[in-house]
């Protein structure tokens, strides 16, 4: 199916609770664009459930229905959030401010999961996520989606060692093992292993896309800022930090080992098909990320979540009309950030340049026709006629669910 459209991607997308709305946006755009078939998907925690949400759309009415079936899963989620005692105040309301910094509910809930475990005070081990996953996605037809790959990251918590869940195996426990957080839920037992959060080992894991799938375009969706400009100083912001270095750690080791594929391959002349070279790219707005509190992943009212979707569709816009002609062709996101403690590189040759000088000659040489199997994939077909301007976002077109 995807050799019918003019290019294809993986995606990565990361997990941030009620942030992964961004990256509903970022879908929804993308499914909107049918020069673009997504190949593979790498999800975790809400990445993970943005994942099976197209995968199981796509089986229902291609890519509408996978805007659909997304559409309908943030709502059902902003619907139970309505009796959450996780609520915003109402000077928060009138002032716009998203964060859940001064709610009672979320005080009261930081406060108790900091001296009790879920294993004390949530016997029972609801978690109202768990039911509409169910109700929302069918996971028969999730596993029988011949069209994308989807695989899910959770943390095995004996080993500390990343475990990718892949269909046909994917289900309802495997989606919350994904979205496990430690200190609010009790560990989910898979075939008599516990797993949390796949946050701490791969948020989201990269290798499945660069193992598994044949495109070589990997579009990484940032929803847990890199960098931030202002020193934290309360503990909000400090908690808020933390959080965020902890869950782009595992990303960052996967980026250097990505980069120094690249570098390999260029000083070696080795060809780039055969070792599974990635052009990275990543779609996120940085600006609207870091104006938002950890508070605020736990804020799922629907108002939040479509400003979020909004941002996050007009974010894939905006990048599609400046790198669309990239795809297929070159990198745009140079992360070259991973090697600047790395003085003196082992695989590289005495005073060579590193990745940004590097990538910005060698361009020509990616598209060139040198290993003919990788053009194939990706210019597999004539290109089609371009569309019609995008359509707007697909609860602007229908009733709300």
């Amino acid at each position: 199916m995807a050799l019918e459209y003019e290019k294809s991607v993986e995606l990565a997308l990361q997990g941030g609770g009620a942030h992964g709305a961004f990256t509903w946006g970022v879908l929804d755009r993308l499914l909107n664009d049918e020069r673009i078939w997504i190949e593979g998907l790498s999800g975790t925690s809400a990445g993970a459930m943005n994942g099976v949400d197209v995968a199981d759309g796509l089986t229902r009415g291609d890519r509408e229905g996978a805007r659909a079936a997304l559409e309908r899963f943030w709502f059902a989620v902003s619907d139970a959030a309505r009796w959450s005692p996780l609520q915003r105040t109402p000077l928060d309301k009138l002032f716009r401010d998203w964060s859940l910094d001064w709610s009672p509910g979320f005080l009261a809930m930081d406060l108790l999961s900091r001296v009790l475990t879920p294993y004390q005070f949530n016997l029972l081990d609801y978690n109202p996520l768990r039911d509409i996953v169910a109700e929302q996605v069918d996971f028969d037809r999730v596993n029988a989606c011949p069209d994308i790959k989807v695989f899910l990251t959770a943390t095995n918590v004996r080993t500390g060692r990343p475990r990718i869940f892949r269909q046909p195996n994917l289900s309802v426990q495997t989606v919350m093992a994904s979205a496990c957080l430690p200190s609010l839920f009790k560990a989910v037992e898979i075939d008599g292993e516990a797993y949390w959060d796949g946050g701490f080992m791969g948020n989201p894991a990269l290798f499945p896309l660069v193992d598994e799938c044949d495109g070589r375009d990997l579009v990484i969706v940032q929803i847990n800022p890199l960098y931030r400009d202002e020193l934290p100083t309360t503990a909000p912001q400090i908690h808020n930090r933390i959080n965020e270095i902890t869950f782009n750690a595992s990303l960052m080791k996967e980026l250097r080992s990505l980069v120094f594929l690249a570098e390999v391959i260029e000083y070696e002349e080795l060809e780039r098909e055969r070792y599974r070279e990635a052009r990275l790219h990543m779609i996120h707005d940085q600006k609207t990320m870091q104006s938002l509190s950890v508070s605020s992943k736990f804020n799922a009212e629907r108002d939040f979540l479509i400003h979020l979707r909004d941002i996050g569709y007009e974010t894939t816009d905006r990048w599609l009309a400046e790198h669309y002609d990239d795809l297929g062709v070159r990198t745009t996101f140079r992360p070259t950030f991973v090697y600047e403690e790395s003085l003196r590189p082992a695989h590289l040759p005495e005073g060579a340049p590193r990745f940004p000088e590097l990538r910005e000659g060698a361009s020509e040489k990616v598209s060139k026709p040198k290993a003919q199997a990788s053009k194939s994939r990706t210019k597999a077909s004539k290109p089609r006629a371009k569309t019609s301007e995008p359509r707007a976002p697909v609860s602007k077109q229908r009733a709300k669910v």
